[in-house]
């Protein structure tokens, strides 16, 4: 059987934590049947700040064996209400994963896996790489659920995937995990909604310093 991994992201949000804090995160769905992955289709959200973390670690881990595609550039004009930019961005952020994950060399990287397939937030996503939580990459992977029943939807492929959700969603097994990005749940004040739906005149902030 041919190896296929197939990476999409789409659908960008404003995600907004108050009054002025917005930023934009987009969902990112493999599908795939690569022995690399022990989960074969998964949704998770992530925005442009993570792809720069990613980068980094993929850049160092690599020790400078393999040349990364870049990343979209940063843009200090970016704006929530340019369509356009948006929509060039989240191109260029599939590009940029597609290929990645023809690499064999960067397959291997934990941080990958997780940055793919867990709704760790970054500085989670790297203690666990480092083996610094009580809990696996493996068991990170396995507890993603997040929008994992509207891409099997979208896909036409619900009696298979709907199983392996089923198989994953049991929250006992990783308290740790339980409130989405591996963090405390915000209390309520945090929203999101389609680019059609809320507008503002906020840029997004488009890079975080990971310390290593």
């Amino acid at each position: 059987m041919q190896e296929v991994i197939s990476v999409w992201v789409r659908d960008p949000r404003i995600q907004k934590n108050d009054f002025w804090y917005a930023y934009i995160d987009y969902e990112i769905c493999l599908h795939t049947n690569s022995l690399c992955f022990n989960k074969k289709i998964s949704c998770v959200r992530r925005r442009y700040s993570e792809f720069v973390w990613l980068r980094q670690k993929l850049q160092a881990n690599s020790l400078l064996i393999t040349k990364l595609p870049e990343l979209p550039p940063k843009n200090p004009f970016f704006s929530l209400n340019n369509a356009r930019q948006i929509t060039e961005r989240m191109r260029g952020l599939q590009h940029f994963l597609e290929q990645i994950v023809q690499s064999t060399l960067l397959l291997s990287d934990s941080c990958l896996h997780l940055f793919l397939q867990s709704e760790l937030s970054a500085a989670k996503m790297e203690a666990c790489a480092g083996g610094r939580t009580s809990y696996s990459v493996r068991h990170a992977v396995q507890r993603c659920g997040f929008g994992l029943r509207r891409f099997v939807y979208d896909e036409d492929t619900d009696e298979d995937c709907n199983a392996s959700y089923g198989s994953n969603s049991d929250s006992s097994l990783f308290p740790e995990l339980e409130a989405g990005n591996g963090d405390p749940a915000p209390n309520g004040t945090e929203t999101s909604a389609p680019l059609d739906v809320i507008r503002t005149n906020q840029e997004e902030p488009l890079c975080m310093s990971v310390s290593t």
